[in-house]
């Protein structure tokens, strides 16, 4: 059996994979302490989570060395499977489907319970960077725009039903793929501008329809009562009576996770140091401190050092991307990076914004740190495509300096006497 060349392995990505777990692994640890205590155990949900970060690194690993034509062809296939089953999330009564904070998110098949929006953000971003590829001509991008429009459409309204931030984040991802490809402004922006008036009528209809004469709603599209508050309690605006301008003093079910956060980053920027990991207070009241809120924690316990650190990790996947980028002659394998660790750096923003309290409540995870097996192992798969990239590129690299080497060697000697 051949052993795995190590040595045009991207050391970058390695280092910033690595550094991101060990963040996890201490933010875990400080966290998790609610879980722990209605687990009765500190090694059940903190080893489970250990667990999926070694199959994250050892995906990583072998991911790598999977040429990028392979993860290209198979985007397809796990696009379709995908997408079959974010749409089976929309039919009521599916047994496959789980139902978590009221939320109809998750599949579970053989026991295991996953996000399938995860594996379609994958997926997407992998398809939609090899059809802009294609394109050879200025016609081609009026084609190639409408149909990865078209392909982008189907997959995020089964997710904007259940999940409007993840479609947003998509959307977000695939408009800068369609820079970043070159399409005629004229087709991008007419997008973006239907898209605003869309989200705007729809929040209008929302507020004044059902939140502020407070009508349940049903149907699919019932959660978004929940979105429209969100928005409404971030920008402090709907019914300004004195009795609702003096409720958002008060805790409830609503604002206990943006109160507790804001405590806690409070608490961490009474020092630029924090109050060291361990020291955290507000974990035992934040809900599920482990997971949206995870960086509340981090800044209350690594103060304004340790949050810039964080921050500094998540760019410089963005930016080693675009120094991999801009050496590489393989236009799939480039719109591909650029997609993946735009999708990485700009989940990572909004979490971390969200848990500031400069946006409204999302549901983002922080990838590779919050809790949850599915978000680990698909982060781990992006760092594998991105290595693997990059190990193309140093390969193709020093083959073409042999070749020069070689050609330089045969090369005639002409001496003029």
């Amino acid at each position: 059996m051949k052993k795995p060349d190590l040595q045009n392995i991207d050391r970058t990505y390695w280092w910033l994979f690595a550094l991101l777990i060990a963040v996890a692994i201490i933010a875990l640890f400080s966290a998790s302490s609610t879980l722990v205590y209605s687990h009765h155990s500190a090694l059940g949900p903190i080893g489970q989570q250990m667990f999926f970060i070694v199959l994250g690194v050892i995906a990583a690993f072998g991911i790598q060395y999977i040429p990028s034509y392979w993860v290209r062809f198979g985007g397809y296939a796990l696009l379709g499977i995908s997408t079959l089953l974010v749409y089976s999330t929309m039919i009521p009564g599916n047994p496959l489907v789980v139902t978590i904070n009221g939320a109809a998110r998750w599949v579970r098949i053989a026991g295991i319970t996953f996000q399938p929006s995860e594996l379609a953000k994958l997926s997407l971003i992998i398809v939609v960077a090899d059809q802009l590829a294609r394109i050879k001509t200025e016609s081609d991008k009026r084609k190639y725009f409408y149909r990865t429009l078209i392909i982008a459409a189907l997959v995020m309204l089964p997710i904007m039903v259940s999940n409007l931030s993840t479609a947003v984040l998509i959307g977000l991802i695939i408009f800068c793929l369609w820079v970043l490809a070159r399409i005629q402004w004229k087709y991008t922006l007419s997008v973006v501008g239907i898209a605003a008036v869309v989200l705007c009528l729809g929040y209008a209809i929302v507020e004044f329809g059902f939140v502020r004469p407070n009508r349940p709603m049903h149907g699919p599209f019932k959660r978004a009562t929940t979105w429209v508050s969100r928005i409404d309690r971030h920008l402090d605006i709907g019914d300004q009576t004195s009795e609702v301008r003096d409720e958002k003093y008060v805790l409830t079910d609503e604002n206990i996770q943006e109160v507790y956060a804001s405590v806690a980053i409070a608490r961490g920027g009474a020092s630029p140091l924090g109050v060291l990991p361990g020291n955290s207070k507000e974990r035992d009241y934040l809900p599920l401190a482990f997971a949206d809120y995870i960086f509340a924690i981090i800044v209350e316990e690594s103060g304004v050092l340790g949050a810039g650190f964080v921050i500094f990790l998540y760019l410089a996947i963005l930016f080693r991307a675009c120094n991999i980028s801009s050496r590489y002659s393989d236009m799939p394998a480039m719109l591909m990076t650029m997609g993946l660790a735009l999708m990485i750096t700009c989940q990572a923003l909004i979490s971390m914004l969200v848990a500031v309290g400069l946006g409204p409540v999302t549901g983002q995870p922080l990838p590779l740190i919050s809790r949850g097996g599915t978000s680990v192992l698909i982060t781990s798969v992006y760092f594998g495509i991105l290595m693997g990239v990059s190990r193309e590129q140093k390969e193709l690299r020093a083959r073409v300096n042999v070749t020069r080497e070689e050609s330089a060697e045969d090369a005639p000697i002409v001496t003029l006497e």
